[in-house]
C-alpha cells in the first residue's frame, strides 16, 4: 500500500508539501485537524480519550482508511505510529531557524523577535504534544525514511522529491492495505484500547455480562470483533468427589466457543494462579477426555485468533458485522 507520513518544524511549511504530494499522487490527505475531528467523533464519548490511547486510536482509524484510500497522514509523531504497517515512507520537513522564523514573519506579519518567541512556543508546545501523545518528545532522524530541506528545496520541489521515493519504493505497486492485513493491525490496536474500557468504533458491542476479570472482558471484546459466539462460564464440571459421591471441587471455565466446541480459561501471570488452575484443567481432561479445553495468558490472545483462521475469515467478509 502507498501510506506517507510526513512531520515537520514548525515554520517548515510541511503542511504545505503534505497537501501538493497528495495532489501529486491521488493520495488521500489525513492533516491533522481531521484525524482529531475522526477521534472525537468516534471515540469521545463521556470523557476524554486517554493519552495513552491516543496512538491505538489512531491506529484503528489510519486502518480503516488504508482499505480505500493510499494516504498522506501530516499528523505529528505519524513517523513512529505505524512503523507496523506495510509499505510505508516516513518523510520529515525541516529547515533552518533563519527560514522558520522568515516563514512566520510572513504567514503572521510579525516583526522578527516577535517571530521568534512565536517559534519558542510553537516548538514547545509540540515536544509537550509527543510527550504526553506518544511518550516521546522528539524523534531521532532514523525515525525517517526520507528528510528534506526547505531551505534548498521549495514545497512543490520536496513534493516532486517525496513522489520520486514512492515510485522507486514501488509502494503504489503493493495495492490497498488488504483486509487481512488490516484485521491484524485492528486486533492489536482493539486489545489495548480495551485495557482502558474503549471498544473501537463501530465494530463490536459487548453482551451484557458481569465479567469477574478485566481481561474476561478484554477477551470477550476481541471474540465480538471476530463476529465468533460466545458464552461466558456456561458450564460447571465436578472434578473431585468424597467417598459418598458428593462433590468437592468443581471447575468452570471462562469461555465456550460453540463454533470449534472449545472451552478457554483465562489467566495472568502470577504463578501460584497458574498452578492452581493447570491442576484444575489437567482433572477435567483426565475426567472428561471428550472436553476440548485450553488455558491461555493474555499474549496468547492473538495465538487463539490466528490459529483458528478469524483474521482470514474475517478479511473475506465484505464488511465487517456487527456483534450480536
Amino acid at each position: 500500500m502507498g501510506l506517507i507520513t510526513l512531520a515537520g518544524q514548525p515554520g517548515c511549511r510541511h503542511e504545505e508539501v503534505a497537501r501538493l504530494t497528495a495532489q501529486l499522487l491521488s493520495f488521500e490527505l489525513v492533516t491533522e485537524s481531521r484525524l482529531s475531528g475522526m477521534i472525537e467523533q468516534e471515540f469521545g464519548g463521556q470523557a476524554p480519550l486517554p493519552d495513552k490511547a491516543f496512538p491505538d486510536a489512531v491506529l484503528s482509524i489510519v486502518a480503516r482508511l488504508a482499505r480505500e484510500h493510499h494516504l498522506v497522514v501530516s499528523a505529528e509523531g505519524a513517523e513512529l505510529l505505524f512503523k507496523s504497517f506495510p509499505g510505508v515512507l516516513r518523510v520529515q520537513v525541516v529547515a533552518p531557524e533563519g527560514c522558520r522564523l522568515g516563514t512566520l514573519m510572513l504567514d503572521h506579519r510579525l516583526d522578527r523577535p516577535a517571530a521568534r518567541v512565536l517559534l519558542r512556543d510553537l516548538d514547545r508546545q509540540r515536544k509537550t504534544y509527543r510527550k504526553e501523545k506518544l511518550g516521546k518528545a522528539s524523534t531521532p532522524p532514523d525515525s525517517f525514511d526520507l528528510v528534506c530541506n526547505t531551505e534548498s528545496l521549495e514545497t512543490e520541489g520536496v513534493a516532486r522529491l517525496i513522489r520520486g521515493a514512492v515510485e522507486a519504493r514501488g509502494l503504489l505497486d503493493q495495492g490497498l492495505l488488504s483486509a487481512a492485513a488490516e484485521a491484524h493491525l485492528q486486533f492489536k490496536a482493539r486489545l489495548r484500547l480495551a485495557k482502558y474500557g474503549i471498544v473501537a468504533p463501530a465494530k463490536a458491542s459487548l453482551k451484557k455480562c458481569a465479567f469477574m476479570h478485566p481481561s474476561e472482558e478484554v477477551f470477550a471484546n476481541l471474540l465480538d470483533f471476530y463476529c465468533v459466539a460466545w458464552d461466558y462460564e456456561p458450564r460447571s464440571f465436578p472434578i473431585q468427589w468424597d467417598k459418598d459421591g458428593k462433590v468437592l471441587e468443581a471447575f468452570t471455565p471462562d469461555f465456550y466457543l460453540p463454533e470449534f466446541d472449545l472451552y478457554v480459561e483465562l489467566t495472568t501471570m502470577k504463578q501460584s494462579l497458574v498452578t492452581r488452575k493447570n491442576h484444575k484443567v489437567k482433572l477435567l481432561r483426565m475426567v472428561y477426555p471428550q472436553v476440548n479445553i485450553q488455558v491461555f495468558y493474555q499474549k496468547d490472545f492473538e495465538n487463539l485468533i490466528f490459529k483458528y483462521g478469524l483474521a482470514e475469515r474475517l478479511g473475506r467478509q465484505p464488511q465487517r458485522l456487527a456483534a450480536r
